[in-house]
């Protein structure tokens, strides 16, 4: 984090070497074109919209609703939250071949305690108020029936429910492309776009992970997975009682796993890191979740290791191809076969990757950024 000095001209009020005008203003992960602050006192909404980029088109990303709490300065880490989430969604857009620039948004506050209609109506006014710049969806601490209500004020909302003319739940597209995305590193490894016969590790079996598992078995693959909720690995274990699907205790042993062919974390960020990459006996790593890549560096690490990765918001673009698609009227079959794409879209990445010489991760931010213009 680049820090402001006294001397740099920071306006008045803004304390020198604020971080949130760092990264705006004085960081490569910065450039962002719009951040919103917005407050509706009757309401108790606190939120932030960052569009990173319009480039490509409309803003698109979900909005988060989370408390911060652990925060030193809740409002100050939801508004950096925001710009590096924003930043991300321009890339997976520009990859997932969308129309779309990146954009967040964040309600700053515990879901459980504060969410209203008329908060949520709220932010929708102010969503709104951007004519079009920024298109919200679910995230963390938002759901369907939240998008719904937003959508009574904003009509720039996506990831309603389909009685209402949205998608609905877009975990299926979001394990397809995960899918598509280990098919490709399975071509890459092993020659043949399949897993059959071979082990795959699932972290995290929640609304994307089962999905996942469910066309791993279609493919004839092995299945060994582990999510820390019981009742969660007790459902799939009895959806595939017929198959090769077992479960281990916990993430520590499913990595260390003998004979695993890929490991895909479909739970929390930062799974990739400095305990467990060393440790990993995967060959591949493909998985749902955001964010999976601890800190810089250790993309490299597998890379030296000879682990391939397939970079996270290329092979979990599914979701935000399905509420993208809300936009032209919801048409899953036309969804699904853009989201198909993303085999191709990844098996470029790691071509170029082998050509340029450096890890997919690499390669993956410099194909969006030439999409980008950037």
């Amino acid at each position: 984090m680049i820090e402001v000095p006294p001397s740099a001209g920071v306006p008045s009020g803004v304390p020198a070497g604020d971080p949130v005008v760092s990264t705006l203003f004085r960081s490569g992960q910065g450039g962002h074109e719009q951040v919103v602050l917005c407050q509706d006192r009757e309401s108790g909404l606190k939120a932030v919209i960052a569009i990173h980029s319009t480039a490509l088109g409309p803003a698109l990303g979900g909005t988060r609703f989370h408390a911060y709490a652990g925060a030193a300065d809740p409002e100050q880490a939801a508004v950096l939250d925001a710009l590096n989430l924003a930043r991300g969604m321009s890339y997976k857009n520009a990859l997932a071949g969308l129309d779309h620039g990146g954009g967040k948004a964040v309600i700053i506050g515990d879901p459980e305690q504060i969410k209203t209609e008329a908060l949520l109506r709220a932010y929708g006014r102010f969503v709104a108020s951007l004519g079009g710049r920024y298109v919200t969806a679910c995230d963390v601490g938002t759901y369907v029936q939240d998008m719904d209500v937003i959508a009574e004020e904003c009509r720039w909302t996506t990831g309603r429910s389909p009685e209402n003319g949205g998608a609905g739940d877009s975990s299926v597209l979001t394990a397809f492309g995960v899918y598509q995305g280990m098919r490709a590193a399975a071509q890459r490894l092993w020659g043949a776009p399949t897993l059959r016969d071979r082990l795959v590790g699932v972290a995290g079996v929640g609304k994307v992970g089962r999905h996942l598992v469910e066309h791993l078995v279609r493919d004839g693959a092995r299945v060994v997975l582990t999510d820390v909720r019981e009742e969660a690995v007790r459902e799939v274990l009895a959806a595939h009682s017929g198959a090769p699907v077992t479960a281990v205790a916990d993430t520590a042993a499913l990595i260390r796993t003998e004979g695993l062919d890929v490991y895909a974390p479909c739970a929390l960020g930062g799974a990739l890191n400095d305990e467990t990459v060393p440790v990993l006996t995967a060959k591949a790593v493909c998985g749902a979740a955001n964010n999976q890549l601890a800190h810089p560096g250790v993309e490299k690490d597998l890379d030296e290791r000879g682990i391939l990765y397939a970079p996270d918001y290329v092979v979990n673009a599914g979701g935000v191809i399905q509420v993208a698609d809300e936009l032209h009227g919801f048409d899953f079959a036309r969804a699904k076969a853009k989201a198909s794409k993303i085999f191709d879209t990844t098996t470029a990445i790691f071509e170029r990757a082998a050509t340029d010489g450096v890890p997919p991760a690499v390669a993956a931010d410099r194909l969006a950024e030439q999409r980008m213009g950037l």
